[in-house]
């Protein structure tokens, strides 16, 4: 046993402030990095979002979370997320509540006004197509979204030190676009994430020497990027990548799933072709599929189809009364999806696949088990042509599912609107006419439009009958079809196409004619249609009936807006949610491939779901790294003050370093036979290799021979071995659950444990 070697001059302590202002710009590098690459990877938040004004309060989100890690970073680690998250939460207080105490502190009521501003949230998601309107819920969304992303990505890429793995939560920024537009996103937003998470890899002051390297690997990936989004643009409808293009003028079949594929294809940028239909005299609806299921707060609901008969064939009536026969030949451009759009009353349709599609008359629409696209068919169907009296003679039972009937949840306020419009109409074709006038005749309030107005909160269809009063065909034909119900009238929803535009070869129906309306059941006539939309470039259809109507009532407007005279009930006045006991028995779960398979619940609470898993899942992840860390600051810190326990400390330190880096003790080895069997694995170098010996001397000489280190003398080994141990860099799986964490093997029966100072 060599004597042990004089103390070496005391050293600066680990995480005290570096006065060297080149190292502390280092420092700094791995912070700002975390900033830039969580705002590029959300950049495409600005396709969902109207105006800048959400961009101010991400960068505000994202700078307030890396300024109050990097401060307490050089304090306790482990203090840095839940500092981020206290910090996180006084933001929103301050810049969304008027109750915080001091302006900043969330009491009971601030947390109350957050509640209520998420929830409102959530109804704009449901209510809106995106870019959805700037207002102080989906603000209040996007910086939480931004500051629990930024409190991932910087727990991960700065304090565990693993910039890679830190790109998993970085993804997830993608969850508040995509939760807002059903849309793919375009393809710069892919250039801006590459382009961040590059950032993020390259920006650490400890390997500023592969920087160039890690630029030149960034840029290639942003050009890859760059040529991914280029291929595969933003479609819309049944979320797929677009496919090239074909002879027919289509670039790729897509399909129609209500309601979302049908706020796609009405913000395409460029429509595309679906049909060339020719054979008909007269423009026609295209039916694809009807919605009876309504669920207030998220909308109607496509349910499972009643068994129907084989397409092949004759197919039975769905409607009774005067019609004319038409034939029509329809030339499918590019659609794919469960359902085969049909006109009117098809009475037979020849071309489709025998055995792949049904008809259920009952629902008027044809579907199959799987999305199918079909070259063309023929079909021959009933065109109803009901007059105005005779609809209006129309009384008396309906025979009708009563489930076209039912209003179970729906606010009273709509009732008493409906009822309001409708009082001068005793029948219940004078009651549609009048629902259909209120939305679409003469002096009507509303206007439509793609952008809608944001809601406040409450029941979203309220909303918009009584202070949005602006939106597109969905809200449109689901407000009628609810407030016809509410008049005893039978209604449901139609989803479709209109008729398209006339050309020399027929008429072309593209995805800007994707559309919603409403059906009404009359006795003995069966569904007949009404649309509300007030569309102003002549797209819509309108029936005999509804044009005799408004003859007769001489273009008179539509009537006063009874929205306006019902005040919204007192608190104690709202009815109470339906109890699970109450509520409608819902659908059965379809099958795989069954054309049922839609909801159309709030995404907000999904959204919500996976930020609170990614900071769950950030703060278990990083647990052992702080436990390394807090077992490291421990054993350093007694090596520091020198006396009984420092040589133990010290040793166990450097045995933990070598275990992180795939070098175990071995039972049995003595210290020094460690401390060489430590030199030769990790190939140190002649300055470490000589601290290691150094340090093992002390070791043996305090366990063996009573000699204590004396302070400051054994700290600088321990930092020339790790520094040595780690000059090649440390495994990503050692950073995230190193081993010395773990119960380690002791190094010899004979000595002192290795491992006995936490």
């Amino acid at each position: 046993m060599s004597a042990p070697a004089p103390p070496r001059p005391r050293t600066e302590e680990r995480g005290a402030p570096d006065r060297d202002p080149r190292a502390l710009l280092r420092s700094l590098l791995a912070p700002l990095g975390v900033a830039v690459a969580v705002l590029l990877a959300g950049a495409a938040v600005g396709t969902a979002v109207q105006g800048a004004a959400w961009f101010g309060h991400a960068v505000l989100s994202v700078v307030v979370v890396v300024v109050v890690g990097v401060a307490l970073l050089r304090t306790r680690s482990w203090l840095v997320a839940p500092g981020q998250l206290v910090a996180l939460l006084l933001l929103v207080t301050a810049l969304f509540t008027e109750n915080g105490l001091l302006g900043l502190v969330p009491g009971p009521a601030a947390f109350g006004e957050l509640g209520t501003l998420l929830a409102g949230a959530g109804e704009q998601i449901n209510s809106g197509i995106p870019p959805v309107p700037a207002s102080p819920e989906i603000l209040l969304l996007v910086t939480l979204a931004f500051g629990v992303l930024a409190i991932a990505v910087f727990g991960l890429a700065v304090t565990v030190g693993a910039p890679a793995a830190a790109g998993v939560p970085l993804l997830c920024v993608f969850a508040v676009p995509t939760a807002l537009d059903d849309q793919l996103l375009p393809w710069w937003s892919m250039a801006a994430a590459a382009a961040g998470f590059g950032i993020l890899l390259v920006a650490r002051g400890d390997r500023l020497r592969q920087a160039p390297g890690g630029v030149a690997i960034a840029a290639l990936a942003v050009v890859g990027a760059l040529l991914l989004g280029t291929a595969a643009t933003a479609v819309g409808t049944a979320g797929r990548f677009e496919s090239g293009t074909d002879g027919a003028g289509s670039d790729g079949a897509i399909g129609l799933n209500p309601f979302t594929s049908l706020r796609g294809q009405l913000t395409r940028s460029e429509p595309r072709d679906l049909f060339r239909v020719s054979g008909l005299e007269q423009p026609v609806y295209m039916r694809a599929l009807t919605l009876q299921r309504y669920v207030p707060q998220s909308g109607w609901q496509a349910g499972r189809p009643l068994p129907g008969v084989p397409l092949a064939g004759p197919l039975p009536p769905s409607t009774s009364g005067p019609a004319r026969d038409a034939t029509a030949q329809v030339a499918n451009l590019g659609f794919e999806d469960y359902w085969l759009p049909v006109f009117g009353d098809p009475t037979s349709i020849v071309g489709p696949s025998e055995t792949d599609w049904s008809y259920d008359a009952a629902g008027g629409i044809a579907y199959s088990n799987s999305p199918l696209q079909e070259d063309g068919w023929t079909q021959r169907m009933r065109l109803p042509d009901p007059s105005a009296g005779a609809l209006r003679a129309a009384t008396g039972g309906s025979g009708v599912d009563p489930a076209y009937l039912d209003t179970d949840g729906v606010d009273p306020r709509v009732t008493a609107i409906s009822r309001q419009v409708t009082a001068a109409a005793s029948t219940p074709f004078d009651r549609a006419m009048a629902l259909n006038e209120y939305f679409s005749g003469p002096g009507s309030r509303f206007r439509y439009s793609l952008q809608t107005a944001p809601g406040g909160g409450g029941d979203a269809l309220v909303d918009f009958l009584t202070r949005g009063r602006t939106g597109y065909c969905e809200q449109f034909a689901s407000a009628m079809a609810v407030m016809l119900r509410a008049v005893d009238v039978p209604a449901r929803v139609a989803v479709g196409f209109t008729a398209g535009t006339a050309g020399p070869d027929g008429r072309t129906v593209t995805t800007n004619d994707a559309h919603a309306w409403v059906e009404a059941w009359f006795p003995g006539y069966g569904w007949q249609t009404f649309d509300p939309t007030p569309l102003a470039d002549g797209r819509t259809v309108e029936p005999q009936y509804v044009q005799q109507a408004r003859a007769e009532a001489g273009g008179a407007p539509a009537p006063d807006d009874p929205a306006a005279a019902v005040p919204p009930p007192p608190a104690a006045q709202q009815p109470a949610p339906p109890t699970p006991e109450a509520a409608p028995t819902p659908e059965p779960a379809p099958e795989d491939g069954d054309p049922a398979a839609t909801g159309g619940g709030s995404v907000l609470p999904t959204v919500l779901t996976v930020l609170a898993v990614l900071v769950a899942l950030a703060v278990l992840g990083a647990l052992p790294f702080l436990l390394r860390r807090r077992q490291q600051q421990r054993r350093t810190g007694l090596a520091r003050a020198g006396g009984e326990g420092a040589a133990a400390a010290a040793w166990a330190e450097v045995l933990a370093v070598s275990r992180d880096h795939g070098v175990a003790p071995r039972p049995g080895d003595t210290v020094r036979t460690t401390a060489e069997r430590i030199g030769d694995a990790h190939d140190l170098g002649e300055p470490a290799r000589r601290s290691l010996s150094e340090l093992s001397d002390r070791v043996e000489a305090a366990w063996y021979g009573g000699m204590l280190p004396e302070p400051g003398a054994l700290d600088p080994l321990v930092a020339e071995v790790s520094a040595g141990i780690t000059a090649a860099g440390t495994p990503l799986t050692a950073r995230l659950l190193p081993p010395s964490v773990l119960p380690a093997p002791r190094p010899g029966p004979d000595t002192e444990p290795a491992d006995s100072t936490p």
